[in-house]
């Protein structure tokens, strides 16, 4: 499954790198982070490290199969 996780503002890229997994895209405001999650245990893993990094996910969603 793919998935997109919105964080309000930017990210510093050492922050960013976090998250190798994941593709990261600037959309105005908003900082987005989208990729494949294998299974629950991957996604709360993800979730723990926006959560350690101070990282506010404003919005998760699984992502259309044709995003990165």
């Amino acid at each position: 499954m793919r998935y997109e996780f919105r964080v309000r503002g930017p990210v510093p890229e050492n922050a960013a790198e976090v998250f190798p997994e994941l593709k990261v895209a600037t959309l105005g405001e908003h900082t987005v982070f989208y990729g494949a999650v294998i299974d629950e245990a991957h996604l709360f893993g993800l979730l723990a490290r926006f959560r350690m990094l101070g990282l506010l996910v404003t919005e998760m969603r699984q992502a259309p199969a044709s995003m990165g």
